[in-house]
């Protein structure tokens, strides 16, 4: 098995050096990722400036982009054969209900998927990388699963709570969740006296009920929820139809 990995916090990421150990026990790896931390930079490419591609001397390919570029670089320039799987992560704190739509951890993920290549993007429930070495040896648990009896390609989102390996017993298949409106802008002055911005933290959640990621990671299971590109409203189109007939 061909495995292209990537994430959102950078190529010396904890995250990705734990899993990049565990994946390549079981599968040929390459990893592509950003040369420095690109958190929230969603499905972004770099249209407005050239990319350079660099080697580490650990084997890893950093490109000075966002993770969809890392991906994109990597299938359409890099790699003579596509892989068999894109696996993003393991992101530093969760990627649950609406931060999905921002999360680079997903994007990495999704640029596969849309290169009709199977992806699954990992994060651990809360920062500061406590237990990593356990979340990595989960993901190779589920990475080993295959999921052939999903449609083909697949995307996989999977939170994993911050718990030893061992606690770590229980995986469900969950719907994302959804957060109230993120708390306001933090404002700041530069040293020139200018007035800046920081965006705040995310809201709290609105749903989080049973079955849910949320509600699953918050009793200590794995959260897998599987993702759809689609964002046509079905429910609409009849009513839109008419309204423009």
């Amino acid at each position: 098995m061909r495995i292209l990995i990537s994430n959102d916090d950078g190529y010396l990421a904890p995250g990705i050096v734990a899993l990049a150990d565990a994946l390549a026990a079981v599968a040929d790896i390459v990893v592509v990722a950003p040369d420095s931390n690109r958190s929230g930079a969603s499905n972004s490419l770099s249209l407005d400036r050239p990319l350079s591609l660099q080697q580490a001397a650990n084997g890893f390919y950093f490109v000075n982009g966002t993770p969809t570029d890392c991906v994109h670089i990597a299938l359409t320039g890099l790699l003579t054969e596509a892989p068999d799987l894109v696996v993003s992560g393991i992101n530093n704190g969760a990627n649950m209900g609406d931060d999905t739509l921002y999360s680079g951890t997903v994007a990495a993920a999704t640029e596969g998927f849309l290169f009709g290549i199977p992806a699954i993007a990992f994060s651990q429930a809360d920062y500061g990388w406590a237990n990593i070495d356990a979340a990595a040896r989960l993901a190779r648990d589920i990475v080993l699963r295959r999921f052939d009896m999903l449609t083909q390609p697949y995307l996989l989102n999977v939170n994993i709570p911050n718990l030893p390996y061992e606690r770590l017993n229980e995986v469900v298949a969950t719907r994302l969740g959804r957060r109230h409106s993120a708390e306001p802008v933090v404002r700041a002055r530069d040293p020139r006296g200018r007035e800046i911005f920081w965006i705040g933290p995310p809201g709290a959640t609105r749903d989080a009920g049973e079955g849910t990621d949320f509600h699953a990671v918050a009793q200590g299971r794995v959260s897998v929820t599987p993702l759809q590109i689609d964002l046509t409203h079905k429910a609409q189109l009849a009513a839109l139809a008419k309204g423009l007939a």
